[in-house]
């Protein structure tokens, strides 16, 4: 045995150590992945045109605004990152351990499937400029459409082996078209500087112009699309993509590090970007122009008809501004930075690698989201996506899935079709993420604790307020959509209840409600028409009093207090006991509480809970027990015990009810456990039976309400309650109408009654009427009393004591 030992040890030796997953620091693995899923098609193609169209003044306010609910969204996005370990799954993992599975689990299902469609976005987008490319030089495959179709299908394809290669190659190419970027922002800012010739002059490039920055300072709305919030919902979409790092938090070196630094330095670079070209092209282009080199001022023509600001440097573009044919200017020309970049083929190329770099970020991120999800099994047929492969836990499934979505939204080629709701998804997650960052934060959770302290719950809140705010106004139908898909996957989840125990801030609200709310009813005196039985019920292991359980069920579902007490004397139960009983409580779908104490004998343990059980006002008023079927063979201290804790009910202002079966009640088998969920009578429909109430003591009226409460319950409805009072002969039919009179009052619907008029004759040898009082009755003949009472009937008894205390009234205050 040594030897062997010995042997197996060696060969753990030599076994060589699992290798290393590659990891990313916040530069490469956030930052640059957050600035290149932030740039995109808008940036090259649409800036310079909403400059034209809202002044540099208002552009930006526009990219000013865009940059606060990022930003914000950023801070929110760091708090929440580093309030404790965060492995993969990103932005969904962040939401779900946050807000719970509810909204985690649905904003982690459309987020991923947005990416998913993101892919195909941002590939239509770089199709369409090859296929334009290809038109100018003459080179045709099919259609535009069909050639859009084509060149997207080839693109996501090759996107997806370069997405399957692994993070590391992914990571050397999102490194490769980031150098590519800068190096067309170079080319630009060069370009700018350069002096014009008059080829550019005559596509309205002057280089830097006080009077042309003057001019488009101020705003020149055109078209339909005119308006600050038309131009915010095209400039918007270049803003989003902050997620980017988050999405891949599995593969960070250090995420709760790495995720705050490296995404706010991505929003702050990116914004300055917006800025810059916004104002250098603002400053250098002026908003129409023909392109036709004979369209200048000749020092003999007079400049007095000339409309434009390109007046004031020797051109007279008049004409074409008056017909509104002009073909360039920065509110005709959307390639206005390649004509101002010092080599136009870099910004060709910078849209490419806009494009297809955020199209291989999305590519990514939608498996990641999309695995963690499937691990957590929150919704049917997805587990399949879940499996991992290689040292990284690469979801090959997943990427396949995300190639079939893009692939069949290429299809479309027509980015305007699919941009809104893509849009609107992010917004929804931005609007979620700061949700989540205020909710942890207003309920005061210990476990609360962001070592990123740099964020406000007030301003997560108004950035999650105008994240809806802006869905709308982008959008109104795709926001519609969006909630719609929230909602729907929020209600499958509520319904479903996984069993799931994250810690999250809706658990911690749901106790503070539930607290400030117990404390509240403290100020609030009792009152006759708010009373409620509150039921404390001597189950023992509930599963052992299916019967007691059900009836009382019937009670107190949706109405009031149920509490399961178990009174332990042999051993201290375990935590896993007690999650076992309430599991098994869930499972009957009874609504109870569940308390054990543990004593060493009964009485004193039911003492305890009849003293201890409850919550300032939540508390029991009603206790519920079985009826001691073996009084007989079990020792006379035991039935002692048994009656005394009736005795000690009453003492303690309890009302009282004992249940008594036919067949019994404890069905427990030890060797079986707490698996077994028996049916019982009280869970059938009872049909047009009738329900017997005995009237003999007016105990406050407890005996009337619960059949009253019994018939509220659909399974109950149909039965009929008959009541017998008990009166004199000779007044039976005036008795019969005041007790009827009564009953009305009090509203019950209670129409038949029975008047008992031998009630109070003396006692028969067989027929004893129970009294049991204190100190005076032998515990063993009240025993027999109720047992002779209740023997053989075939239905179930239910004897009920009230404790004095009015439960019923027909005042209205």
């Amino acid at each position: 045995m040594e030897r062997g030992d010995t042997s197996e040890e060696d060969e753990d030796e030599l076994k060589e150590p699992p290798p290393e997953p590659t990891r990313f620091g916040w530069v490469q693995g956030v930052m640059i992945r957050c600035m290149l899923n932030i740039w995109g098609v808008i940036l090259y193609l649409r800036l310079p045109w909403i400059t034209a169209q809202a002044g540099i003044g208002m552009t930006w306010v526009i990219i000013l605004l865009s940059s606060c609910i990022t930003g914000i969204t950023g801070l929110s996005t760091s708090a929440i990152a580093t309030n404790g370990k965060v492995k993969g799954g990103g932005t969904y993992f962040l939401i779900s351990r946050s807000l719970g599975p509810e909204l985690g689990g649905s904003i982690g299902l459309i987020f991923a499937f947005a990416n998913a469609v993101a892919v195909a976005m941002h590939t239509v987008g770089f199709a369409e400029t090859v296929a334009d490319l290809m038109r100018e030089n003459g080179a045709v495959m099919v259609d535009r459409t069909n050639d859009i179709r084509i060149i997207g299908i080839i693109t996501v394809t090759c996107l997806l082996g370069i997405s399957m290669a692994g993070m590391a190659w992914e990571s050397k190419a999102q490194i490769l078209f980031f150098v590519v970027i800068m190096v067309s922002f170079a080319s630009y800012i060069v370009g700018t500087i350069i002096p014009a010739t008059p080829e550019k002059e005559s596509k309205g490039f002057f280089s830097y112009k006080a009077g042309i920055f003057a001019a488009n300072f101020v705003p020149g709305w055109r078209g339909k699309e005119g308006s600050f919030f038309g131009m915010f919902s095209i400039f918007f979409p270049s803003a989003t993509g902050i997620l980017a790092g988050a999405n891949i938090s599995g593969d960070l070196k250090n995420p709760t590090v790495a995720i705050p630094r490296g995404t706010l330095m991505a929003i702050f670079w990116t914004t300055v970007s917006y800025l810059i070209i916004s104002a250098t092209i603002g400053s250098c282009v002026v908003r129409d122009a023909s392109g036709i080199l004979n369209d200048t001022l000749s020092s003999s023509s007079s400049s007095e008809g000339c409309i434009g600001t390109a007046c004031q440097y020797g051109w007279d573009f008049s004409e074409c501004i008056k017909n509104g044919t002009c073909a360039y200017g920065i509110s005709n020309y959307y390639q206005s930075m390649s004509m101002v970049s010092a080599f136009a083929p870099l910004i060709t190329a910078g849209i490419f690698g806009a494009t297809l770099s955020s199209a291989l970020a999305c590519l990514v991120s939608a498996p990641k989201v999309f695995q963690c999800l499937c691990k957590d099994r929150l919704y049917p047929l997805i587990g399949f996506f879940g499996k991992s492969y290689g040292k990284n836990d690469e979801p090959l499934r997943g990427y396949l899935l995300t190639y079939i979505i893009a692939a069949c939204f290429i299809l479309i080629a027509e980015l305007n079709t699919i941009a809104p709701i893509i849009s609107n998804f992010f917004l929804c997650s931005y609007c979620l993420i700061n949700f989540s960052c205020f909710h942890a934060s207003i309920t005061n959770s210990p476990g609360w604790r962001p070592s990123f302290r740099f964020y406000s719950k007030w301003l997560s809140l108004l950035c999650a307020v105008c994240c809806v705010v802006i869905m709308f106004l982008l959008t109104w139908w795709a926001a519609l959509i969006a909630f719609g898909v929230v909602l729907f996957l929020l209600g499958y989840t509520l319904y479903k209840k996984p069993e799931v125990n994250w810690g999250s801030s809706v658990q911690a609200s749901s106790y503070n409600i539930a607290l400030n709310q117990c404390v509240g009813l403290n100020n609030v005196e009792d009152h006759v028409k708010n009373y409620r039985p509150q039921c404390l019920v001597l189950t023992g292991s509930p599963s052992s009093r299916p019967a007691l359980v059900d009836l009382v069920n019937c009670l107190t579902k949706n109405l009031s207090l149920m509490m399961c007490g178990n009174v332990v004397t042999v051993i201290l139960p375990g935590k896993h006991q007690i999650i076992s009983h309430v599991k098994w409580l869930n499972q009957r779908k009874v609504k109870s509480f569940y308390r054990g104490v543990v004593a060493a004998e009964l009485r004193s343990g039911v003492n305890m809970l009849l003293q201890g059980a409850g919550l300032g006002r939540i508390k029991p008023n009603v206790l519920l027990a079985g009826f001691k079927k073996d009084w007989r063979s079990d020792t006379p201290q035991a039935t002692h015990s048994y009656i005394g804790i009736l005795h000690d009910a009453f003492d303690l202002h309890y009302g009282v009810c004992v249940l008594r079966l036919k067949e019994g009640l404890d069905v427990s088998h030890p060797s079986q456990g707490h698996e077994l969920q028996p049916g019982t009578v009280f869970q059938k429909k009872q049909g047009k039976k009738t329900i017997d109430v005995y009237w003999l003591f007016d105990d406050g009226g407890l005996t009337l309400l619960l059949p009253y409460l019994l018939t509220r319950r659909k399974r109950w409805a149909r039965c009929k309650v008959r009541v017998f009072v008990g009166g004199e002969k000779d007044k039976k039919e005036e008795q019969k109408a005041d007790v009827l009179a009564l009953i009305k009052k009090f509203r019950l619907g209670f129409h038949d009654v029975e008047v008992v008029t031998d009630l109070y004759q003396n006692p028969q040898p067989m027929n004893t009427m129970p009294v049991g009082r204190k100190g005076v009755c032998p515990t063993t003949l009240y025993m027999a009393w109720l047992d002779i009472l209740s023997r053989d009937l075939r239905p179930p008894v239910l004897l009920v004591r009230g404790n004095q205390e009015n439960v019923l009234t027909f005042y209205c205050q």
